[in-house]
Protein backbone atom coordinates (compact mmCIF):
# COMPACT_ATOMS: atom_id res chain seq x y z
CA UNK A 1 0.00 0.00 0.00
CA UNK A 2 1.29 3.43 -0.95
CA UNK A 3 1.90 6.03 1.73
CA UNK A 4 -0.23 9.19 1.45
CA UNK A 5 1.77 12.36 1.04
CA UNK A 6 0.85 15.96 1.82
CA UNK A 7 0.45 16.69 -1.89
CA UNK A 8 -2.10 13.85 -2.14
CA UNK A 9 -4.15 15.40 0.65
CA UNK A 10 -3.88 18.85 -0.91
CA UNK A 11 -5.06 17.46 -4.23
CA UNK A 12 -8.15 16.03 -2.53
CA UNK A 13 -9.08 19.51 -1.21
CA UNK A 14 -10.37 17.97 2.01
CA UNK A 15 -10.05 21.14 4.08
CA UNK A 16 -11.39 23.53 1.44
CA UNK A 17 -14.91 23.65 2.89
CA UNK A 18 -14.19 22.23 6.35
CA UNK A 19 -15.36 25.35 8.20
CA UNK A 20 -18.79 25.41 6.52
CA UNK A 21 -19.23 21.64 6.92
CA UNK A 22 -18.30 21.88 10.62
CA UNK A 23 -20.73 24.77 11.18
CA UNK A 24 -23.50 22.87 9.36
CA UNK A 25 -22.90 19.76 11.49
CA UNK A 26 -22.89 21.76 14.71
CA UNK A 27 -26.08 23.66 13.90
CA UNK A 28 -28.01 20.59 12.74
CA UNK A 29 -26.92 18.35 15.63
CA UNK A 30 -26.96 21.06 18.31
CA UNK A 31 -23.37 20.49 19.40
CA UNK A 32 -20.56 22.96 20.10
CA UNK A 33 -17.72 23.23 17.59
CA UNK A 34 -15.05 22.36 20.18
CA UNK A 35 -17.07 19.29 21.19
CA UNK A 36 -17.32 18.12 17.59
CA UNK A 37 -13.59 18.49 17.00
CA UNK A 38 -12.89 16.64 20.24
CA UNK A 39 -15.21 13.83 19.13
CA UNK A 40 -13.31 13.60 15.82
CA UNK A 41 -10.10 13.20 17.87
CA UNK A 42 -11.69 10.55 20.12
CA UNK A 43 -13.07 8.62 17.16
CA UNK A 44 -9.54 8.33 15.80
CA UNK A 45 -8.43 6.79 19.11
CA UNK A 46 -11.34 4.30 19.01
CA UNK A 47 -11.44 3.11 22.65
CA UNK A 48 -10.46 5.62 25.31
CA UNK A 49 -10.51 6.35 29.02
CA UNK A 50 -11.54 9.51 30.80
CA UNK A 51 -7.82 10.32 31.08
CA UNK A 52 -7.51 10.17 27.26
CA UNK A 53 -10.49 12.52 27.08
CA UNK A 54 -8.76 14.98 29.42
CA UNK A 55 -5.60 14.86 27.30
CA UNK A 56 -7.67 15.64 24.22
CA UNK A 57 -9.30 18.67 25.84
CA UNK A 58 -6.04 20.55 26.45
CA UNK A 59 -6.21 22.33 23.10
CA UNK A 60 -9.82 23.49 23.55
CA UNK A 61 -11.47 26.08 25.73
CA UNK A 62 -12.02 24.97 29.29
CA UNK A 63 -15.47 23.50 29.85
CA UNK A 64 -15.96 21.44 32.99
CA UNK A 65 -19.41 20.27 31.86
CA UNK A 66 -18.23 18.87 28.51
CA UNK A 67 -17.77 15.26 29.65
CA UNK A 68 -21.20 14.98 31.28
CA UNK A 69 -22.90 16.78 28.38
CA UNK A 70 -21.41 14.46 25.75
CA UNK A 71 -22.35 11.40 27.79
CA UNK A 72 -25.87 12.66 28.48
CA UNK A 73 -26.51 13.64 24.85
CA UNK A 74 -25.34 10.22 23.65
CA UNK A 75 -22.16 11.23 21.80
CA UNK A 76 -20.01 9.01 24.05
CA UNK A 77 -21.00 5.56 25.34
CA UNK A 78 -19.50 3.14 27.81
CA UNK A 79 -17.79 0.25 26.03
CA UNK A 80 -16.67 -1.63 29.16
CA UNK A 81 -17.68 -0.89 32.72
CA UNK A 82 -15.27 -1.17 35.61
CA UNK A 83 -15.84 -3.89 38.19
CA UNK A 84 -13.52 -2.61 40.93
CA UNK A 85 -11.38 -5.77 40.94
CA UNK A 86 -9.82 -6.46 37.55
CA UNK A 87 -11.01 -3.41 35.56
CA UNK A 88 -10.11 -0.27 37.48
CA UNK A 89 -11.83 2.21 35.15
CA UNK A 90 -14.49 2.47 32.45
CA UNK A 91 -13.51 2.31 28.79
CA UNK A 92 -15.51 4.49 26.42
CA UNK A 93 -16.09 4.87 22.69
CA UNK A 94 -17.90 7.37 20.52
CA UNK A 95 -21.49 6.39 19.80
CA UNK A 96 -22.92 5.20 16.51
CA UNK A 97 -24.65 8.56 16.17
CA UNK A 98 -21.26 10.28 16.39
CA UNK A 99 -19.60 7.90 13.93
CA UNK A 100 -22.40 8.45 11.42
CA UNK A 101 -22.08 12.24 11.70
CA UNK A 102 -18.29 12.15 11.22
CA UNK A 103 -18.61 9.74 8.26
CA UNK A 104 -21.18 12.03 6.69
CA UNK A 105 -18.83 15.01 7.14
CA UNK A 106 -16.08 13.07 5.34
CA UNK A 107 -18.45 12.15 2.50
CA UNK A 108 -19.42 15.81 2.12
CA UNK A 109 -15.75 16.88 2.14
CA UNK A 110 -15.00 14.34 -0.60
CA UNK A 111 -18.00 15.45 -2.68
CA UNK A 112 -19.79 12.11 -2.41
CA UNK A 113 -22.77 13.77 -0.75
CA UNK A 114 -24.25 17.27 -0.67
CA UNK A 115 -25.28 19.14 2.45
CA UNK A 116 -29.03 19.62 2.85
CA UNK A 117 -29.79 23.32 2.84
CA UNK A 118 -33.53 23.30 3.48
CA UNK A 119 -33.13 23.22 7.25
CA UNK A 120 -32.05 26.86 7.54
CA UNK A 121 -34.50 28.43 5.06
CA UNK A 122 -37.25 29.08 7.63
CA UNK A 123 -34.99 30.98 10.01
CA UNK A 124 -34.73 34.76 9.54
CA UNK A 125 -31.50 35.26 11.48
CA UNK A 126 -28.61 36.64 9.46
CA UNK A 127 -26.18 33.87 10.45
CA UNK A 128 -28.52 31.22 9.02
CA UNK A 129 -28.96 33.13 5.76
CA UNK A 130 -25.18 33.41 5.37
CA UNK A 131 -24.72 29.73 6.27
CA UNK A 132 -27.41 28.71 3.77
CA UNK A 133 -25.67 30.70 1.01
CA UNK A 134 -22.35 29.07 1.91
CA UNK A 135 -23.94 25.61 1.82
CA UNK A 136 -25.32 26.31 -1.64
CA UNK A 137 -21.83 27.37 -2.78
CA UNK A 138 -20.28 24.20 -1.35
CA UNK A 139 -22.88 22.03 -3.07
CA UNK A 140 -22.24 23.82 -6.39
CA UNK A 141 -18.47 23.32 -6.10
CA UNK A 142 -17.70 20.37 -8.35
CA UNK A 143 -13.97 20.43 -7.54
CA UNK A 144 -14.56 18.79 -4.13
CA UNK A 145 -13.81 15.36 -5.53
CA UNK A 146 -11.05 16.39 -7.96
CA UNK A 147 -8.47 13.99 -6.62
CA UNK A 148 -10.70 10.92 -6.65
Amino acid sequence: MRRISSSDLKQLNLLKHYRIIRKWACKTCDIKEADLELLIYLEAIDLFTKDDFKKGTYSYSWDNRRWNRLLKQGWITVWRKRNRTTQKYHIYKVSTKCKQLISRMYRIMLGEEDMPNKIFEKNDRYIYKVLNTSILNVNKDKTRNNGL
